[in-house]
Formats: C-alpha cells, sequence, structure tokens
C-alpha cells in the first residue's frame, strides 16, 4: 500500500506536469487546482506543504530564465561553489557529508560475492524509493513509482550477492536527507559498483551545492577533461543513487531541464524544491 505521501506526491507530479506544459501561458492556480480535481485551497495548502512556496513561485523556478540565473551565479568550478557554500547552519552543504567508497576489483568482477545487502521500501517527497546498503555503506537507491522491477534491477547489479529485506543504521541517515531540516546530519557513506570514470564524476556532482546548477561541460572541465562531455553524460546517467548523489543538478548549456534517470516530471520536481528552499534559506 502506498503511503500518504508518495499519494501527495503523485497529485504534486500531476500538477508540475501540468505547470511544465502549460509553462508559457501562465496557468493560474484554479486551472491547476482543476487539473488535479481539487479545490484550489486545498491544492494551495498541500503544495505548499510540500514545495514550501505556492505554486505561482515554483513556476518562475521552471522557466528557463532561472535555470539560466542559477548557472551564471555558480559559473566558478564545483569545487568553487562548494567551498562559497560552507557547512554552518541550516545551509550546510549536506552532500559534503557523503562519502564515497569505490568496491574492491574483487567486489566489482565478482558480482557481490560474499556481499549482503539489506534493502527496504521507504517513502519520500518525491515517491516511494528502494534504498539498498551493504556494511560499507549505500549501495542502490532508486524511485519506484510502483514498479517492482527495481529490485530485479538491483540483483542484476549483484547478482551473487545475499539479500536480506530489512532496515538500517545507514538507510536511515541516507533517507534523512530528504527532510527539511538539514541540522545534526548524520554522515552517509556510499559503497559502490563503478569504473573509475564513473566513481570520479559521482564525486563530481557530488560538489553542486543543493539549489546549485551546473551543464555537463561544467563537470567535464571540473575533471579536466574538457573533451569528455558525452562520457560524463553516460557516467551521470548510471548513477545508482538518486539524490543522495544529485544528478538532477545536471542541465542543458541552454538552460533546459534534459533527460532524468527516474522521469523529467520528478527531476523538474527535485530542481523546484530546492530552488524553493534556496531562495528562503540560501545556502551558505
Amino acid at each position: 500500500m502506498q503511503s500518504q505521501q508518495s499519494l501527495n506526491y503523485e497529485r504534486i507530479a500531476a500538477a508540475i506536469r501540468f505547470i511544465r506544459e502549460h509553462r508559457r501561458e501562465q496557468p493560474c492556480l484554479e486551472e491547476v487546482a482543476e487539473h488535479v480535481c481539487m479545490s484550489p485551497n486545498h491544492f494551495q495548502r498541500m503544495f505548499r506543504e510540500w514545495a514550501g512556496t505556492s505554486p505561482k513561485q515554483f513556476l518562475q523556478y521552471l522557466n528557463v530564465e532561472y535555470a539560466k540565473r542559477v548557472l551564471r551565479e555558480t559559473r566558478a568550478s564545483l569545487a568553487e561553489a562548494a567551498a562559497a557554500v560552507g557547512l554552518s547552519g541550516t545551509g550546510r552543504l549536506h552532500d559534503l557529508f557523503v562519502r564515497i567508497e569505490g568496491m574492491t576489483p574483487g567486489e566489482y568482477k565478482n558480482g557481490g560475492a560474499h556481499l549482503d545487502i539489506r534493502y527496504s521500501l521507504a517513502g519520500s517527497p518525491f515517491g516511494e524509493v528502494l534504498v539498498a546498503s551493504t556494511d560499507k555503506g549505500i549501495c542502490w537507491l532508486e524511485f519506484t513509482d510502483g514498479n517492482g522491477d527495481c529490485l530485479a534491477r538491483l540483483r542484476a547489479k549483484f547478482p551473487l550477492a545475499r539479500y536480506t529485506r530489512a532496515g538500517d543504521e545507514r538507510q536511515r541517515a541516507a533517507l534523512s536527507l530528504f527532510a527539511r531540516d538539514w541540522d545534526n546530519l548524520p554522515e552517509i557513506k556510499l559503497h559502490l559498483k563503478g569504473t573509475d570514470f564513473q566513481l570520479k564524476v559521482w564525486q563530481a556532482l557530488l560538489r553542486i551545492p543543493p539549489g546549485g546548477l551546473v551543464t555537463y561541460g561544467d563537470i567535464a572541465a571540473d575533471m579536466g577533461r574538457p573533451t569528455a562531455c558525452r562520457a560524463v553524460g553516460t557516467a551521470v546517467g548510471d548513477n545508482p543513487v538518486a539524490y543522495l548523489i544529485p544528478c538532477h543538478r545536471v542541465i542543458r548549456a541552454t538552460g533546459e531541464w534534459g533527460p532524468y534517470r527516474w522521469g523529467e516530471t520528478r527531476k523538474t520536481a527535485l530542481i523546484g524544491w530546492e530552488a524553493a528552499r534556496r531562495e528562503r534559506e540560501p545556502f551558505g
């Protein structure tokens, strides 16, 4: 059974799709509420509880011009952008609490033999997620969209591992990043299977501040590989850990959001959700 949080997100997602599709017409509150079969007051209240801002303000965050402005503001290198954000107060750069440990060559080649993987389903502001962990850290986090194939994809990644359906402290720490309050966040460690190049791209993604946006070219340049944009894009798309590694913060140089492994609507929701917080509580 879906949680109320996931059910609410389905309505939010439907509203976001409608707003995106009709962005040029600047739909009013009544039009959006009618589309999701809610009264304007109820919809406004639910949307504000979810995003921390009004649908009208959220619409402004979806405009290409907003994305272009953020790109201009974060045109510094990813390392400089992360340093500028700082780690104090509620604006701390939560991604810097994430540490990546790549799997050993043996773990990488043998399909996860001798690995004990625990997994569980949990709610989030963006729908249900499947989260999995080893003794070293989080190895998988994926939005399920009610799709049972998520576990099958995890098993395909580590076919020889031992699986147990159970939560643990590592999973709870990872899920805490979906909370609004980022004070006193626990350290989060990732235990990932990837090539050296993929791990470097994912580490670069961790340096993008919340509410910040960069392009594939920015990441390639930050890695000292300015001509590797296509390879960077492939590695970004292969990210196995939704939100913790913020691949949703990578957009096209034009300011358009571009594709996302877990759907363009969800990418829009993630960017808008962070943008709202960025405006309310400047990071840094």
